[in-house]
């Protein structure tokens, strides 16, 4: 089964937790802190794999959950980190922040290691509280919660040459004569519903050419497989238009190849501007040889081939010049490297926290305050007023009370309700 989209929740491994701890030992007075801090989190780790060709493995995991680091422990023992999940993709695979629409990863090179999801980092044992003038802290921290992203995954094939064209031209008779596919041939619409990839060969060298699934008016705005062919599309190097020259199944074939401009270019400007040819096939058809005479006079600096699929004629001469316009034509990255973001956590670039009043409760929202709420351990003293420190330097004592907030009044962060000032 081919799958070339999905959408998977992503739980990247919370981060150990510190350890509070104390040196006992018989003979040794006073002994200092010595807890140890926890591990990382594990990171979700996304890696290419060329022998795949589907995301259908992926479809299957609705969410992919990471491993927690391992505690910190006394007498200065780090807790381990986390093993990172692997998830194998195929080559071509582009991922995106399903909520917010920003490309986290294209991942195209053979065996490439992208992480997607990053783990916490583990929180700090007493020993790394340790100062002048506490020489002896009471007070750890907790693993930092790892990132839970909801991703969308699409697969665009990897191919140097896209055979594109509206249903029942050919595309897949020519694809079957000029390389090792096999794909499903048949008299009807939609035959291929996925693509077929398949190796030429032109003397000592070779290509990758793609048959794509039929268009139909309206596939820029996702009609029929539109969006199935025109993601593909995007990779190849060379544009093929297969265009049935002789009008069968009362076609127009000037008409016909108007009608995949517009589509393509209604889909991405980026299309239009490949190289290209078009193959006239079904030129053993009535009506074919006439109807290229029109099609040549309209569009007089197209290359255009001649072809036969379904007798073998005319394909030769195709592939060879296919052959040495793949290698004329230099590879263009899909995304340009500043549009790929692999930095996470960019407090710098969003508002620190946001406070709203909902009834009599003050709410504040922000990533680095949740995670600071999560990282403390309030059963320890010295950690609830490091945590009050902490959100008074952050300005949002200030900022409550610029709004409005008085000594008593219910302060919410996540689930958990402080009184504000008490």
């Amino acid at each position: 089964m081919f799958v070339d989209e999905v959408t998977v929740k992503l739980i990247a491994g919370k981060g150990g937790d510190g350890c509070t701890s104390f040196r006992r030992e018989k003979y040794v007075e006073m002994g200092g802190p010595n807890g140890g801090n926890g591990g990382q989190g594990a990171n979700i780790v996304f890696k290419s794999d060329k022998s795949l060709r589907t995301l259908i493995d992926l479809k299957m995991m609705k969410t992919i959950k990471g491993h927690k680091g391992e505690n910190g422990m006394g007498s200065d023992r780090h807790g381990a980190n986390a093993q990172n999940i692997i998830i194998k993709v195929p080559m071509g695979t582009t991922v995106t922040n399903a909520d917010t629409g920003e490309l986290i990863a294209d991942i195209i090179k053979e065996d490439e290691e992208v992480i997607i999801a990053h783990g916490g980092r583990g929180g700090r044992g007493n020993k790394a509280f340790a100062t002048r003038s506490n020489k002896a802290p009471r007070m750890s921290e907790l693993g930092q919660p790892g990132e839970i992203l909801r991703i969308k995954c699409e697969l665009k094939v990897l191919a140097d040459v896209g055979l594109v064209g509206f249903p029942s031209v050919g595309k897949s008779t020519i694809l079957s004569m000029i390389s090792n596919a096999k794909p499903k041939i048949a008299a009807y619409h939609f035959t291929t519903l996925s693509p077929n990839l398949g190796l030429v060969r032109v003397y000592d060298d070779s290509f990758v050419i793609a048959d794509l699934p039929g268009l139909i008016e309206g596939a820029s705005e996702g009609a029929g497989l539109g969006h199935k062919f025109l993601r593909h599309a995007m990779r190849t190097k060379v544009i093929a238009h297969v265009i049935d020259m002789a009008g069968s199944e009362y076609r127009d074939p000037l008409n016909d190849y108007e009608q995949i401009l517009k589509e393509i270019e209604n889909y991405d400007q980026r299309l239009i501007q490949k190289p290209s040819v078009v193959i006239a096939n079904k030129m053993d058809l009535e009506g074919a040889k006439e109807n290229l005479q029109k099609f040549k006079q309209k569009y007089p600096n197209t290359k255009i081939f001649s072809t036969s699929a379904l007798y073998n004629e005319g394909l030769d001469e195709l592939i060879v010049y296919l052959n040495q316009l793949v290698k004329e034509t230099e590879k263009k990255p899909l995304y340009d490297e500043p549009d790929i973001n692999h930095m996470v956590y960019k407090y710098e670039s969003e508002p620190k926290f946001t406070i709203t009043k909902e009834g009599n409760v003050w709410i504040i929202n922000g990533k680095e305050i949740e995670e600071l709420l999560l990282m403390t351990r309030f059963t320890e003293e010295e950690s609830v007023i490091r945590f009050a420190r902490k959100l008074k330097h952050m300005g949002v004592e200030e900022e409550l009370e610029r709004l409005g907030a008085h000594i008593g009044d219910e302060v919410k962060i996540l689930d958990y309700i402080f009184n504000f000032k008490e």
